[in-house]
């Protein structure tokens, strides 16, 4: 039976960037994927995901943030390519929203680059946004943009040339402690290794039934929009964006020449609905296109054009929308990593930093005391 330092199961962001982590340190590692690193199943994909520093979330996530920029950029100089775009991001609603709150409060706590901008001046110097005069913005300059299917790629790549093994089209049906590590069983035999990383995202809750975390899977929808009017989005003058209104929570990344045609516009948590990572329908219907475009219609009317493209993708949900990260209770050389909750893509390079540590050493100098397992009792 081959014998690995440790085994990652599942090769979206996180899992990438955990595989590329442990070869760079010289470990013997596998990395398993049910599909192929890339495919459209699951939460890593879709061509661009927002990166932000104030994390109107919470506080405590804005450590992290600043040395997964650093992690991007190093992975840019590793590849010579650029993933991260450096837009700016206008986080804009009511003063009193969950969004400009929490944003505020981290800005303050961090001491982070931002500025406030009242809803004229808001209009003015982006004329894409239509809001009521008494929404505010919170202006933050590192806000921007990353390029997601090719981030994968790169981190797969590099982890390859470092000496790791990937799989693909291999699905793992168990994971299970044994003597000296633990055993994985895939629909093609089993592997034995020191540790095994499990980063299955949407397939979490099959592959560990026990789990005390009760994770549940939504169904989401992104949408790329030809804009009605294209200058207020020509050579960057529209930053990225999210919105909190009377429609939900909307967010936003305008176009981009050779990257992204149209502008994509979806409704964080769209309709929350849970689903079977199986059996959801990947469909996007009229209805679901009309909880995108009402916010656009009526905040971003020059947005408001036909839909170009669209698709599904996945959240893995926590309860209190925080990420989990934690060694398996009774089997501590099982690290269970689901740290999206629909908001995890810019972490995945020090999440892959964190999943090395925790698998080489059993800690982290990173804090992730509130992504612990025993939060569910």
């Amino acid at each position: 039976m081959a014998h690995f330092d440790v085994v990652v199961c599942g090769l979206g962001a996180m899992g990438s960037a955990a595989v590329e982590h442990l070869a760079r340190r010289g470990k013997r590692v596998l990395g398993l994927e049910r599909y192929a690193p890339g495919h459209d199943r699951g939460s890593s994909h879709g061509r661009t995901r927002i990166i932000r520093l104030g994390y109107f979330e919470h506080p405590s996530y804005v450590p992290l943030l600043r040395h997964a920029y650093k992690l991007w950029h190093d992975l840019e100089q590793a590849i010579g390519r650029q993933l991260l775009h450096v837009t700016g991001i206008a986080e804009i609603g009511p003063p009193d929203s969950r969004l400009v709150r929490g944003t505020l409060a981290c800005a303050h706590l961090h001491a982070l680059r931002h500025e406030l901008l009242a809803a004229p001046e808001l209009t003015r110097r982006f004329p894409a946004f239509r809001v009521p005069p008494d929404y505010i913005a919170v202006l933050q300059p590192d806000g921007g943009v990353l390029d997601v299917e090719p981030s994968i790629a790169a981190l797969l790549a590099l982890a390859t040339a470092a000496g790791a093994e990937i799989r693909s089209g291999e699905a793992v049906r168990a994971v299970e402690p044994c003597a000296g590590g633990v055993r994985v069983v895939t629909d093609r035999g089993s592997v034995e290794a020191g540790a095994a990383i499990i980063a299955t995202g949407a397939w979490m809750n099959s592959l560990l039934p026990g789990l005390a975390a009760p994770l549940r899977v939504t169904r989401e929808v992104m949408g790329w929009f030809d804009p009605i009017d294209a200058q207020p989005f020509s050579g960057g003058r529209t930053p990225v964006f999210i919105i909190e209104s009377r429609h939900g929570m909307h967010y936003g990344i305008p176009p981009r020449a050779g990257i992204q045609a149209g502008i994509k516009v979806a409704k964080h948590h769209h309709r929350n609905e849970t689903v079977d990572p199986d059996a959801c329908d990947r469909r996007v219907s009229a209805a679901d296109e009309t909880l995108i475009r009402a916010a656009i219609a009526e905040h971003i009317p020059a947005a408001n054009g036909r839909l170009i493209a669209a698709k599904t993708c996945l959240y893995t949900m926590t309860p209190d929308g925080d990420f989990l990260i934690d060694r398996l209770p009774g089997a501590p050389n099982i690290i269970v990593a689901s740290p999206c909750s629909g908001h995890g893509f810019k972490f995945a390079p020090v999440v892959g930093e964190i999943l090395a540590d925790l698998a080489t050493t059993g800690a982290t100098r990173h804090d992730i005391a509130r992504f612990s397992l025993r939060r569910f009792g």
